[in-house]
């Protein structure tokens, strides 16, 4: 199971639905509490809805697991603060053969594990065939990929076919940099006879700016700083993330016993920016959409592309992110507005109740009731998608569209939705990499497509899947984000998808804290704080 899929309330970092914690005391005696730390010096106390399993970065694709390992691992590739728009150099620099199959890897400055040896290009070998070899979580990242050394600096990695999003890949925290010796000293291995997940839980091997102190999966990690650390040192000594429920965390938040609270509501967060507290929001990497079966065996009258064009001009998208709150945006597509090759809006997903009301008439659709799937356990940065799809279902009654609600629990829901053989419903995306190639998945043939019985023979699929392979094919930013523009402006004339709300991701930090930058990959990197 891949950490962001829809429906599944494990993998949300912002979930009110959040796993049980209690604060400790840690913040109230830490040294520096509530304030810059200066170099080395004071404690964060950082307060999470914990979904942490592990600290072996090849078994750990969580969202808390993200924001650990990228304290304690550095990648051959990162991305600076918020943008993940282009990778740069962590660890090494890049280069992407014409043919967009190789991708070779130098390593750049010296860069120390905590016993102080340097990173070479045996660590990232073994580090990259140990995600493979494991067959955790994160594997999928390194699918079909072959990689070899060069020379003790250089590394390359091979793609069976052409992998323009692999640099986009790279600097995810589960492909963290491992000391090699050490790890295999204590049972590592790169295939699934690889014993070391238990070393990895007590003690870190990484050349990241934090080591492991202790960790605790259910309530409390501790990260004391990398000795080693060739970069700079970060501002605070010490860092304690406790997990603790949104509503906890405010509290905490707000008294000072913690200095950040990452899983706030936008309700939540209402007054809580001035005074001793500020509120970090942008919009998050996750998508919520309807979506319609395109085989009239299933959908009935919910397969009509012009029923699915009426849906998206009666939507009232201004009025969907009021409910949504501060901070929230409507996509264009299906890629969010973070990542190369985002729509910043399109006429086809617009509200023209007029326009949906002649579309409604064109569709032959005579008042039938549809049945609307959704997870009725499950808030996606705050947002309830119970409150969610009532909004829907009242907006699109005064069109005339019958829905009728059809809640379930997550795990029901979801295999409902694989099925392929429900009606319509909501549901929500978030990426596994932050590449528009991830969304492929929505076109014809492929995952979340057939869950909509949209197939390369599907009668719309005709002007889709020429686009679909240009997006493949296409090589340089400039030229994706053109490719992957046009297949999503096709796929909101002739797809089962349509794009509602990306909701905020709020963040709460004491006012002091400096260079907090929201990241859809690991929320925040810790170090980088002042």
């Amino acid at each position: 199971m891949r950490r962001r899929h829809f429906l599944s309330a494990a993998g949300l970092a912002t979930t009110a639905v959040a796993a049980a914690g209690c604060s400790s005391d840690s913040g109230s005696d830490a040294e520096g509490s509530g304030g810059s730390g200066g170099s080395g010096g004071g404690s964060l106390v950082v307060d999470n809805a914990f979904d942490l399993k592990t600290a072996d970065p090849a078994r750990s694709f969580e969202l808390t697991g993200a924001m650990l390992n990228k304290q304690l691992y550095e990648t051959a590739l990162t991305y600076t603060g918020s943008d993940v728009s282009e990778p740069v150099a962590q660890v090494c620099t890049y280069a992407l053969s014409d043919d967009q199959r190789v991708l070779t890897l130098t390593i750049e400055g010296e860069h120390l594990f905590a016993d102080g040896s340097a990173v070479d290009a045996d660590d990232i070998v073994f580090s990259y065939q140990r995600v493979q070899g494991v067959k955790g979580n994160p594997s999928f990242l390194l699918d079909g990929v072959t990689v070899a050394k060069v020379d003790d600096s250089t590394v390359t990695l091979t793609s069976e076919t052409p992998n323009p999003a692999l640099p986009y890949i790279l600097p995810n925290p589960s492909l963290g940099i491992l000391n090699s010796e050490l790890v295999q000293a204590n049972g590592g291995t790169t295939g699934p006879d690889d014993a070391a997940e238990t070393f990895l839980n007590s003690t870190s091997a990484g050349s990241g700016a934090y080591q492991l102190d202790t960790l605790q999966v259910t309530s409390q990690v501790v990260l004391e700083q990398n000795p080693s650390y060739g970069g700079e040192a970060p501002a605070f000594g010490r860092v304690v993330l406790e997990n603790v429920q949104p509503a906890t965390q405010k509290i905490n938040v707000q008294s000072g016993t913690a200095q950040i609270a990452t899983d706030l509501s936008a309700d939540e967060v209402e007054g809580l920016d001035g005074g001793r507290t500020a509120v970090v929001s942008t919009a998050s990497s996750y998508m919520i959409f309807a979506w319609f079966n395109t085989d009239p065996a299933h959908g009935g009258p919910a397969a009509n592309p012009a029923f699915v064009q009426a849906v998206r001009k009666a939507l009232d998208y201004d009025a969907l992110l009021e409910l949504t709150g501060e901070g929230s945006v409507q996509p264009g597509g299906v890629v969010p507005s973070q990542f190369v090759g985002h729509l910043e809006s399109d006429p086809s997903n617009s509200h023209d109740p007029a326009a949906a009301e002649q579309l409604l008439a064109q569709s032959g659709y005579a008042g039938e009731p549809i049945e609307f799937l959704f997870s009725n356990d499950v808030a996606v940065s705050g947002v309830q998608l119970q409150l969610l799809a009532q909004a829907v279902q009242s907006q699109l009654q005064a069109v005339g569209i019958t829905i009728t609600l059809a809640p379930k629990p997550s795990a029901t829901s979801l295999d409902s939705f694989r099925s392929g053989r429900f009606q319509a419903g909501l549901a929500y995306w978030g990426p596994d990499f932050p590449d528009p190639s991830n969304y492929l998945a929505f076109t014809p043939g492929e995952n979340v497509g057939l869950r909509a019985g949209w197939t390369p023979q599907s009668p719309t699929a005709a002007q889709v899947m020429p686009l679909v392979e240009a997006a493949r094919a296409a090589s340089g930013p400039d030229a994706r984000d053109a490719a992957y523009q046009a297949l999503q402006r096709q796929m909101n004339v002739d797809g089962p998808f349509v794009p509602i709300v990306q909701p905020a991701q709020n963040v709460v930090t004491s006012s002091d804290l400096r260079d907090v930058a929201l990241n859809p990959i690991w929320t925040l990197d810790l170090a980088a704080l002042s």
